[in-house]
């Protein structure tokens, strides 16, 4: 009896062990798609007025976890009973964010007609107005959301796919909450730090210029910090889906192999964007000429 006892125990151990090493290693893996996340949800959790930027990021946190309670069961269904999709999930998701990464860095250099808008009076916006905007906002950052931690769940899943199903759960639903929690904590950071600015300011008026100074960097700061997320993101999308597909399409990677790693994920994800590109444009001249 007490030498099962013991032996469970160091079941217990060995599993724990090989989640702990397995769990380093998906990290590593889903660490583009996590600065992805980070720069994408710092955008879409901006612009709110100051007082309902929390409670606004409190709700998207909440929806993200939502979405992953329907993403993980799905996903370990698949693992177990139909293991042979996750990688075509995986490199249809690396389309997307090859296709994202491309359409961001075209967007930016071509030029394209935006609507003008003209105000000419103030006008009186009600509260439940207001409520219903926010609301709207909300819906479509958890929507993006959805299709970002499908990726995630899916990288973490592909990483540990020949484990036991016990370690695929436990490494993939830990990735899952510690990305929520971390990506939305820091997200609440940034999305605070001009109003932590604006107190230093006030608190160093005439009292001590270093806060001032301090609070001054902080506010003057904060959409550079959401800019620089933005690029990095942009290049973390690429970085991931070339890398989806260096590792599992054996001619690629022979045919890039003399390449630096990064770079040549950088080259396939770029040129699987440009591919999705031209395809999404024919198909949108196509829709178009249907539909006059």
């Amino acid at each position: 009896m007490a030498a099962s006892f013991f032996a469970l125990f160091d079941d217990i151990a060995l599993l724990m062990d090989d989640v702990a090493s397995m769990s380093k290693v998906a990290t590593k893996k889903t660490a583009g798609i996590l600065g992805d996340d980070l720069a994408v949800n710092a955008d879409k959790a901006s612009g709110f007025a100051s007082s309902r930027e929390l409670p606004v990021l409190w709700a998207i946190t909440k929806g993200s976890f939502i979405n992953k309670l329907i993403i993980l069961p799905v996903a370990f269904l698949l693992s177990a009973f139909m293991p042979s999709v996750i990688i075509p999930i995986l490199m249809a998701g690396g389309i997307y964010l090859a296709y994202e990464g491309i359409e961001k860095i075209y967007a930016y250099f071509v030029p394209h007609e935006h609507k003008e808008f003209h105000y000419t009076k103030f006008e009186i916006v009600s509260e439940e107005e207001v409520l219903k905007e926010e609301k709207n906002k909300i819906k479509s950052a958890i929507v993006t959301d959805f299709i970002l931690s499908i990726e995630i769940v899916i990288i973490a899943l592909s990483t540990v796919v020949k484990q036991t199903l016990p370690v695929q759960i436990m490494v993939v639903s830990l990735i899952a909450v510690l990305a929520t929690i971390g990506v939305y904590g820091i997200v609440a950071l940034i999305v605070r730090m001009d109003d932590f600015g604006y107190k230093l300011i006030v608190m160093g008026n005439d009292k001590s210029r270093a806060l001032k100074s301090i609070g001054e960097f902080l506010v003057n700061a904060l959409p550079k910090v959401i800019k620089s997320l933005t690029v990095i993101g942009t290049l973390a999308m690429l970085l991931v889906a070339g890398g989806i597909y260096m590792h599992h399409v054996d001619w690629i990677h022979g045919v890039l192999h003399h390449v630096p790693t990064l770079l040549g994920e950088l080259l396939v994800g770029v040129i699987a964007g440009i591919i999705a590109l031209v395809f999404v444009g024919i198909f949108e001249k196509i829709r178009s000429l249907l539909k006059s």
